[in-house]
């Protein structure tokens, strides 16, 4: 049996048909007439790729814990003439989070583009010397295991309407392993969501598609934590030189969420000035 008649077998059957798209690739990368939705935005690389996407056109759900962010939804809103409505969450609960996607699905009508980006970054050195399990746990939920729940849920919606973007924040810690600062920990949350996104993308094949990016080291402040010494040994192993600024980084999300990328899933993009080149 071939692998397609697997899938077809095991999700049902796969699209025979290329869509039928614009001719104009301004148009391909337009989002007008789509509803975003984008965890841990309320600042940082997730409110850049939020603030992009209403840019496009697109209409925006920023998802915040601890900051709100009503203010920002109402700057998008104002700016770029779409809605927007800001949702608190602690993705780390399952609960949570399929009470918010239902709650942005009733508000919005539907949602097409879901970006899965809440994240902590590790801060406690080498794994031996932290205290107890508690850091660890916490990654995993935070970093893996919260993608999976938002994953879940909103992949109901994708395949009732047979059509959808999963979009998920990865790193590139999850291809290398960085140094000097040590953060195994992080460092496999980050493998587990590209392996989870290749899996899904195969699933999910007959009516959504799923990708990821993998940023380097973005100046936002999730990287506050490293003091100047050591930043300084991340630019020495960035060939570039340098860390990325969020700018330089929305355009592959705009990318995996746009008509552009009908024929993109299972597939990583790797943002990170050339780290993981040599």
């Amino acid at each position: 049996m071939s692998i397609k008649s697997h899938i077809n077998e095991a999700v049902g059957p796969l699209p025979t048909k290329a869509p039928a798209l614009s001719s104009n690739v301004m148009d391909l990368f337009s989002l007008k007439g789509k509803v975003a939705s984008v965890t841990g935005s309320s600042n940082g690389i997730g409110y850049a790729v939020a603030e992009a996407y209403a840019q496009a056109g697109a209409d925006v759900a920023i998802w915040y814990n601890s900051t709100p962010s009503d203010d920002k939804a109402e700057y998008l809103a104002k700016t770029y003439g779409v809605r927007a409505k800001a949702y608190k969450c602690n993705v780390g609960s399952s609960d949570d989070v399929e009470a918010v996607i239902a709650q942005i699905e009733q508000d919005f009508g539907t949602i097409d583009i879901f970006v899965a980006n809440a994240g902590i970054a590790w801060s406690e050195g080498r794994s031996l010397e932290a205290q107890g399990f508690e850091g660890f746990r916490k990654i995993i939920e935070l970093d893996l295991n919260s993608v999976y729940y938002c994953a879940k849920t909103v992949g109901k919606i994708f395949e009732k309407k047979r059509k959808g973007s999963l979009i998920i924040t990865a790193s590139m810690s999850g291809h290398i392993v960085n140094v000097p600062n040590l953060q195994a920990p992080y460092n496999a949350a980050k493998a587990g969501c590209l392996h989870l996104s290749k899996s899904l993308a195969v699933e999910w094949a007959p009516f959504a598609r799923v990708n990821t990016v993998s940023p380097g080291y973005i100046q936002t402040d999730i990287s506050e934590f490293a003091e100047d010494t050591v930043k300084q040994q991340w630019w020495l192993l960035i060939p570039l030189g340098r860390e990325g600024i969020t700018q330089e980084l929305v355009g592959a999300y705009l990318y995996l969420a746009s008509d552009a990328s009908t024929y993109t899933t299972g597939t990583d993009i790797i943002v990170d000035g050339g780290y993981c080149a040599p």
